[in-house]
């Protein structure tokens, strides 16, 4: 494994080499300097830019840091002046001064004046921050500042308040990851490398802000608690053609690797576009269970290693256009999809014996799953601007479809302690074909009331239906495979939602406040079509209801420096489509997994106080409430002396939890980022007896901490590089016991050509040392889980663009919210 290693990165300096061969169109020189106030202070968080002496056209764009110093890399030679401006102050500027190449050129010191009250007036209502705080999220107004100039999308966003990327481009806010990220109110839908090249390929200069929305307003789907970044572009009126490529190679024990391509064209009123990804991945993970089975009468010990080998390749595709109809209106149309065939090879050993770690025999299963999931999605939308005060009407019509197929193969061979057979061979297969449909329609309406107020509203509806068939087969050894009654099921799910929102806005002099209600009517039928349950009642679960969803935001400016916000709103968590299909999927006889048709959707009252010093320093502090919270427990079955998976409705969670987030500049080519969290997680609910809640036992909890150290490193004037480290402490879920998680990654990257391309070698978990170990304490037994995926990979990738890099696609936000309750392979 280490020769492979050690190939990857003689190869990656090789190709490292020949792009700083090619870089020479980029400068090699420096520039730095400080910005102070008029006490002689350090100027913190001030826009600085470089520009052109002879005709004042802006290079680049930064900010100072704590100390008020600023830094320019990749300068070419040439006659420049530096210019500062802040919120308050006046214009300041340096005088011209020459770079020459490889040169570090350090400017005298600026100093800002504060401007005068009457101008101060008008500098104030004229101009706003480079980050603001608002009701319901903080805004980095990236237009017309210096921040845009010279730099990508992905490297702004590096710099917003709580927001980390990692050395994979996964984006994190405020250390949560599955962050939603939206641009001009509109869902990407795109993988975390699929974003990464449309936001490293998007010119700084076509962006007018980024908005960091940590708790969503009842505008959103009520389902879900995870934060939203939403990036607003410009709006695109030059022609021409751009795309990108990126090819990806990685290893871990197997070779993978990744390709995409996209390319826009703008031409008139209209712009087409297109990306087209494809991928192979092949991985291991090896699982050890040891737990033991107590009936009336006897304890039976089983110890279970299993080494599971995943197969899996993908081809995704989305195209679209946009359409121009009136300088007011532009209509859209997207269709996407994919088709991800899958297989998973597994060889699993179960020792079994009536005393600890003295076994009377073993049994061995061999299992080979054939898997495939396909989609196609289409997306109609419209977005009319009413007038130039701000109204606006935007529409969106949805069609998903997905298609699963698997068909799987168990074979059983028992053997005594003296590794003789001494059973007949167990043979089970089962073929599943699985479909879904997701209809959608929504609309939402703005209205500025005033220039301080601002009323919106919406409406939505949505439809879902799954089949799901399982075709459960034994072989009898005298007729061959015939039809097991006891496992083959057919579900229906189908599942309509209609809703409803209203949002008020009002900005005061140094407080903003924006209060909503969502309404969401459910109805809902799960239906057993056939099966073994004997009480037809039990065959089908219908349900409605209707709920409502309040929210409430409220910031408080105190000054240049200090803001403090509250934030409170209610939350629904529907249980996935996978979790509600009733079918038995088997590891072997003993081992198993089970959906519960039963499940309740859960509800989250989260509450959140924070406060934010010279907008870069983040502290909240939080506490959710939520019942019938949705949670995964793995139980026996004594009769049977089976192990299971499935899914229950606990009682009570409550979470306290306190997150701090700062960004840090320790030298000038060492700054990084610290999130980190403390919080106290508990659970109340009843015992678990055969699968259902029993009166009240479980009453546990316990403070646990996670974070997140990332550090970077300029190294020399061509390379960058990011080393991470992630810690979690033990903690407690529902029924589990999970015992600490710790990883380092790092990587390092290199932009030439311009920055049209760039390569990147990066290891995931360096010293393979992450794994989840986890202890099951449900119906009084402990049941020891020990998982060990393949987390140490590296990587190696490449990323070209070309063309009119200016050139931006109007992206889209489907209505289909649903489709991410649907799972749609690796």
């Amino acid at each position: 494994m280490k020769s492979h290693y050690t190939k990857i990165f003689a190869f990656a300096a090789l190709l490292l080499s020949a792009g700083a061969a090619n870089a020479q169109t980029a400068g090699t020189a420096k520039v730095k300097g400080t910005l102070t106030n008029e006490n002689g202070k350090p100027a913190d968080y001030a826009t600085v830019s470089l520009l052109r002496s002879k005709d004042s056209t802006v290079v680049k764009g930064t900010l100072t840091n704590d100390n008020g110093i600023y830094t320019f890399t990749g300068v070419k030679a040439g006659s420049y002046v530096v210019k500062a401006t802040m919120v308050g102050y006046l214009k300041s500027a340096s005088k011209t001064f020459n770079v020459t190449e490889g040169a570090t050129v350090t400017v005298p010191v600026l100093q800002l004046q504060q401007a005068s009250k009457s101008l101060q007036t008008v500098n104030v209502v004229a101009s706003r921050p480079l980050i603001e705080r608002k009701t319901d999220r903080t805004v980095m107004n990236v237009e017309n500042s210096i921040l845009a100039a010279g730099n990508s999308a992905m490297e702004i966003l590096e710099k917003a308040p709580g927001v980390t990327v990692d050395k994979d481009d996964n984006i994190s806010l405020r250390g949560k990851q599955g962050v939603t990220v939206m641009i001009n109110d509109k869902l990407t839908y795109l993988s975390a490398a699929q974003l990464a090249t449309l936001l490293r390929s998007t010119d700084g200069n076509t962006i007018q802000s980024i908005e960091i929305i940590t708790n969503p307003s009842a505008k959103y789907d009520a389902a879900g608690n995870s934060g939203i970044i939403n990036i607003k572009l410009k709006k695109n009126r030059q022609s021409g053609t751009n795309g990108n490529i990126s090819a990806t190679a990685a290893l871990g024990k197997y070779f993978r690797d990744n390709t995409s391509l996209t390319l826009n064209h703008k031409e008139g009123n209209v712009n087409i576009f297109g990306t087209l990804s494809r991928g192979d991945s092949k991985r291991t993970n090896n699982l050890g269970i040891d737990r033991t089975v107590t009936d009336q009468t006897s304890t039976t010990y089983f110890s279970q290693q299993t080494r599971m080998t995943n197969s899996y390749h993908y081809n995704n595709f989305r195209v679209g256009a946009d359409v121009e109809t009136g300088k007011r209106n532009t209509l859209g149309f997207v269709a996407s999809g994919y088709f991800n065939p899958e297989r998973d090879d597994n060889f699993n050993r179960t020792n079994i014996g009536n005393k600890l770690l003295v076994y009377n025999g073993y049994q061995i299963t061999n299992s080979v799953i054939d898997q495939s999931y396909k989609n196609l999605a289409f997306n109609l939308n419209d977005h009319l601007q009413l007038d130039t005060a701000g109204q606006e009407l935007n529409a969106d019509l949805d069609y998903s479809t997905f298609k699963n197929r698997s068909a799987a193969q168990y074979n059983t061979m028992f053997f005594g302690n003296n590794g003789v057979e001494n059973h007949i061979p167990l043979l089970r297969r089962n073929n599943t074909p699985s479909e879904i449909d997701i209809r959608s329609a929504k609309a939402d309406y703005a209205l500025p009331l005033n220039k301080t107020s601002k009323l919106e509203a919406g409406m939505k509806y949505s439809s879902v239906k799954t089949d799901n068939d399982l075709r459960a087969e034994v072989d009898s050894t005298t007729k061959g495979y015939i039809n097991d009654a006891t496992l083959t099921n057919r579900f229906i799910y189908t599942e309509r939602i209609g809703a409803g929102y209203l949002n008020y806005n009002k900005q005061f002099k140094n407080t903003s406040v924006q209060a909503g209600l969502r309404a969401e009517y459910t109805s809902s039928n799960g239906n057993l079509v056939t099966g073994s349950v004997s009480d037809d009642h039990n065959r089908v679960v219908d349900r409605s209801y209707l709920n409502l969803f309040p929210s409430l935001f409220i910031n408080h400016t105190i000054n240049q420096k200090n803001e403090i916000g509250f934030n409170y709103s209610r939350r629904i968590d529907r249980p996935s489509y996978d979790n509600l299909n009733p079918f038995v999927y088997y590891l072997d006889q003993f081992t198993y997994s089970q959906g519960n048709p039963f499940l309740k959707p859960q509800y989250t009252n989260s509450f959140e106080l924070n406060y934010t010093y010279n907008h870069a320093i983040n502290l909240t502090l939080g506490y959710s409430r939520t019942n019938d919270v949705i949670t995964e427990v793995i139980l026996t079955d004594p009769a049977k002396k089976a192990t299971f998976q499935t899914t229950l409705n606990l009682r009570v969670q409550n979470n306290y939890n306190l997150n701090l987030n700062t960004p840090f500049q320790l030298t000038k080519w060492w700054s990084g980022n610290l999130n980190a969290t403390a919080f106290y997680m508990s659970f109340k609910s009843g015992s678990v007896q055969n699968g259902t809640l029993g009166s009240g036992n479980l009453d546990d909890g316990k403070l646990a901490y996670n974070g997140r150290l990332s550090n970077n490193f300029t190294v020399g004037k061509l390379f960058k590089m990011e080393i991470t480290g992630n810690y979690q402490s033990s903690l407690v879920y529902g029924y589990f016991l999970i015992k600490p998680q710790y990883s380092i990654d790092g990587g390092i990257s290199k932009a030439f050509l311009n920055k049209k391309a760039s390569l990147k070698l990066s290891v995931s978990d360096i010293f393979n040392m992450r794994e989840n170990n986890v202890i099951s304490r449900a119906q009084g037994n402990n049941i020891d889980i020990h998982q060990k995926n393949e987390t140490r990979v590296g990587r190696l990738t490449f990323t070209y663009n070309f063309g009119n890099t200016k050139i931006r696609v109007r992206q889209h936000q489907t209505g289909a919210e649903e489709s991410n309750r649907v799972k749609s392979g690796n």
